[in-house]
């Protein structure tokens, strides 16, 4: 939900939550510019005449004095007031379309009768008579002004003496259509404090629902310090919010509550696109949106598909966000671009027959039947798709990623496979080797022997003109890719899915003198199949002709394992998929008004809405990410066993995650609390800094809140948030003992700043640079389509594979159909949009008001600034080889800022693509 932030005589923030569609011409919507008329109601017994002549008097004889702006200006004791309220109203292709409606004439003669928007002042403090809230001071809006897509509506009030100062707006949209109000600015006259009420928010129309839409004013309230006379409010609003639980959500609603994520299957569909429900017992899972639909014919346990699926009204950013990249075009990528592409290609098994084919993608493209509406793809895709000059046909044209376009054979090398685990897409597997030997702990009855072929003398034999086994273990110089365990007990179900293959796999790594990580050994493994026992092999980086060929498709296996690993685990579930409960339990929970709500809201910016999406296109059954990775139609359970096994919300802290990983140590004297192992690993550097930074400002926030530590505790909201996070939203994971217990303000601190780095710079560490590094899909194939040739040596494919090589490599690869549309994906999620909000860069009009917080906040804007400065300085030295070389992409991922479009660098605010 978007509540009112109001400030004091200031225009709505820069940052508003959405942003308008493209610019509407003027007077395109013959309704809204009809005249209108100011009405008061009759209780008041003015006339718009009565009050012009009223406000003349008053501003004449100056009878009204200034306030201080630490108030609303309102709290007046001796004389009544007049007041001008100015509502703000973004115009959508919506509203235009509504005056093609059947109630468009009664919106008419409404407007020209100038009852467009009803208003009630709410006064902060209660009747000292009645004990009861008192009488709002009510007033209809008509239009005055319409700039291109702005409309304007004002209202002239009377409050009387001693009413107090304004705590809340209620308004009802006397309209059929509902309509996003921007901003609510109230002023007294003459020329004392205004009050600015910034909206950015749906209004339902009346007619929809008779609940009027409640605006708190900017000022943050904890709950023991709500006015009395807008508690009553507060605690309505809530409730509104949660709903009961009932019957399925209408796209007008602002309801939040949970459900299991059991829209994932369509059973009705086919028999083939049953899914299992995650979230419960069998396979564990954070919570998601309720929608309520009705459960599926063949799986009581199911829940309808639907062609748009609902989020609360302010969540969606459909009606209100630019048709930018990021959002239509996604949309438009998922139902357009990728079904006509499996058109253009008929043939889902057909891969590539050399790399000219693949680079051909950069230069040549790909052509596709023009569809029905000419210029459709150019239009909504221009990155992607050129118009073929003679207008016959449309361009599939990708632009070249900047790994290719910096260094053509980087992927093929055994340093960059190496650097990309500390600098590349994902860099929150890579761990330190802390156990030897490997060993596994699944049941060897079901998986075969548990004990890795990864020996000591194999290790030496790669590693011994440095040290031994145990010298590299005591000196931290060994590191693992461990996804053996978690990949195995799904292996043997992959392989049943046609058109791809799966192993368990460890890949051993050693820190070189000079810093850098150098490739040692892979190991792939299969349970036990039939009547076949496990098989297991190790490669390593030789120097002859078939063993070189071999290390490259091992290393083929292990990068598509961290693809899919990285997509379902690191992206969608660590980020998009845990963020979701703390969304909902805060709009549920914490009052608009609550300053920890205004802390958090826009780092949940689009979150729902883009995971509302994923689950419709993309995580689905039969959707992209099974399509198209390697675990396939297992890809959720997958998800589901690594939730289950290894999320933790503790953990979640980049220092503690790279604690846990074996990746730093604390050290108080180090200048981030901890030491790093691998001294040049940029992601974390770079990490570590943004973390401080969110940190010390989280605490500036905090303590200015809760300058009592023991308001933490006893604030009854913050605990109900925190409780319903780890009751509802986690509910799989409720009694586990990790959990953090909010008691004071340094417990708070931590748990927003890791919210807020989950949100921020987490997500944009392993989602900006997507297009960058597997945009050239050899560099980071999203599956291995065949097995190692010495799992079977008598069979063709390893008379292929000797024969010719790389036609073995190439058919292990994505096929045409997987590979392009994995492209056209990534290029999209890659994109900022010209709207994004990045962290740090616009301060919300609440905090603005604030001289403490506004201050904190341009200290923290000053901190990003100088993490830039640094970051483009730590690109420029020749001792960093992790981030620096010939034909080395530089690591800009956790820079703060950026321009729109496919960039590698930006750290926007939250989770919005």
């Amino acid at each position: 939900m978007m509540m009112m932030k109001p400030q004091l005589q200031k225009p709505p923030s820069s940052s508003a939550r959405s942003s308008p569609l493209l610019p509407l011409k003027p007077g395109s919507s013959a309704i809204l510019s009809s005249p209108s008329f100011v009405n008061i109601l009759p209780a008041h017994g003015h006339t718009k005449h009565h009050l012009s002549k009223k406000f003349n008097r008053i501003r004449a004889s100056g009878e009204v004095k200034a306030t201080t702006a630490t108030t609303t200006g309102l709290d007046q004791k001796d004389t009544a007031v007049t007041v001008k309220a100015v509502v703000t109203v973004q115009e959508t292709a919506a509203n235009i379309l509504s005056t093609l409606s059947l109630t468009a004439p009664l919106d008419a003669l409404t407007d020209f009768a100038g009852k467009t928007f009803l208003l009630e002042l709410v006064s902060v403090q209660l009747d000292h008579k009645t004990g009861l809230g008192k009488e709002t001071i009510k007033g209809y809006a008509h239009k005055v002004n319409q700039k291109e897509t702005i409309v304007t509506y004002e209202s002239v009030l009377t409050i009387p003496a001693g009413f107090g100062d304004i705590g809340a707006v209620q308004v009802e949209n006397e309209h059929h259509e509902e309509a996003y109000i921007k901003s609510i600015e109230i002023s007294c006259f003459p020329n004392v404090t205004s009050v600015s009420v910034p909206c950015n928010s749906w209004t339902h129309s009346k007619y929809d629902n008779k609940q009027k839409r409640i605006f708190f004013t900017n000022k943050s309230y904890l709950p023991s310090e709500t006015p009395s006379g807008i508690k009553r409010l507060r605690e309505e609003e809530l409730q509104l919010l949660r709903g009961n639980g009932e019957g399925e959500r209408k796209a007008s609603e602002r309801i939040y509550d949970y459900d299991t994520y059991n829209d994932l299957g369509d059973p009705d569909s086919k028999d083939e696109l049953a899914r299992p429900v995650l979230g419960g017992k069998d396979h564990p899972y954070p919570r998601r949106c309720r929608t309520g639909r009705p459960r599926t014919k063949k799986d009581p346990l199911s829940e309808e598909r639907s062609s748009s699926v609902y989020v609360p009204r302010d969540e969606a950013f459909s009606e209100l966000k630019q048709l930018t990249f990021s959002t239509k075009t996604l949309k438009s990528v998922l139902h357009a671009l990728l079904p006509q592409l499996e058109i253009t290609l008929v043939d889902p098994e057909l891969g590539f027959p050399d790399f000219t084919a693949i680079d051909s993608l950069f230069n040549e493209g790909v052509t596709l039947p023009k569809p029905t509406a000419s210029g459709f793809f150019q239009s909504i895709i221009p990155r992607l798709v050129e118009a073929i000059s003679d207008g016959q046909d449309d361009l599939l044209l990708f632009e070249t990623p900047e790994i290719l376009d910096r260094d053509k054979f980087s992927w093929f090398e055994d340093e960059e496979f190496s650097r990309q685990t500390l600098a590349g897409l994902n860099p929150y597997s890579i761990e330190l080797v802390t156990e030897w030997p490997l060993k596994s702990k699944l049941d060897p009855e079901i998986y075969g022997p548990a004990e890795s072929l990864i020996t000591t003398e194999l290790v030496e034999k790669e590693i011994r003109c440095f040290m031994t086994v145990d010298e590299a273990l005591k000196r931290k110089k060994l590191f693992i890719l461990d996804y053996h365990d978690l990949l195995m007990p799904y292996v043997n179900k992959v392989r049943e899915v046609e058109g791809t293959t799966l192993y368990g796999s460890r890949t051993i790594f050693f820190l070189t003198e000079n810093g850098t990580l150098r490739p040692v050994a892979i190991e792939l493994t299969r349970p036990p199949i039939g009547d076949k026992p496990q098989w297991k092999e190790v490669f390593t980086p030789t120097w002859d002709a078939t063993g070189c060929w071999l290390w490259r498709l091992a290393k083929a296996h292990v990068c598509a394992h961290d693809s899919g690993y990285h997509q379902l685990v690191i992206h969608w579930l660590r980020t998009h998929c845990c963020t979701e409960p703390y969304i909902i339990a805060a709009n549920r929970q914490l009052s608009a008004m609550h300053p920890i709500y205004r802390l958090l809201h826009p780092h949940f910016r689009y979150t729902m809405e883009i995971n509302a999406l994923a689950r419709e296109s993309l995580i689905n059954a039969g959707g992209a990410i099974e399509t198209c990775f390697s675990p396939a139609k297992y890809s959720n359970e997958l998800s589901s066993a690594a939730y289950n096994q290894l999320w933790r919300f503790d953990m979640e802290a980049l220092p503690a995650d790279l604690i846990k990983r074996g990746m730093a140590v604390e050290d108080p004297t180090a200048e981030h609390g901890v030491k790093l192992t691998i001294e040049d690993y940029p992601f974390a550097n770079d990490g570590l800094i943004l973390w401080d930074a969110i940190k010390e400002w989280v605490g500036d926030y905090v303590n200015h809140y809760y300058p009592d530590p023991t308001l933490v505790e006893s604030d009854n909201e913050l605990q109900a948030w925190w409780t319903e996070v780890r009751t509802k939203g986690h509910a799989d994971k409720k009694d586990e003992p990790w959990w953090p217990v909010l008691k004071t303000p340094e417990d708070l601190i931590h748990t927003l700043t890791t919210i807020i780095w989950v949100t921020a710079g987490h997500h944009a560490a392993v989602n900006f640079g997507q297009y960058m590094y597997a945009g050239y899909f050899p560099n980071r194939p999203t599956i291995a389509r065949s097995n190692m040739p010495t799992e079977d040596p008598n069979d063709d494919l390893f008379k292929v594979f000797l024969k010719k090589p790389e036609a073995a490599l190439l058919r292990s690869f994505p096929s045409q159909i997987q590979a392009t549309k994995v492209m056209a994906l990534l290029d999209v999620l890659s994109n900022h949009s010209p709207d994004e909000e990045y962290i740090g860069g616009n301060v919300e009009s609440s905090w603005a008001e604030n001289p403490v917080i506004k201050a904190a906040f341009e200290r923290f804007n000053g901190n990003l600034k100088k993490l830039e400065g640094i970051i483009d300085e730590r690109n420029t030295n020749m001792k960093l080889k992790n981030r620096v070389g010939a034909g080395v992409v530089p690591y800009e991922l956790l820079k703060p800022f950026s321009e729109s479009g496919v960039t590698g660098k930006g750290v926007p605010n939250s989770i919005s693509i």
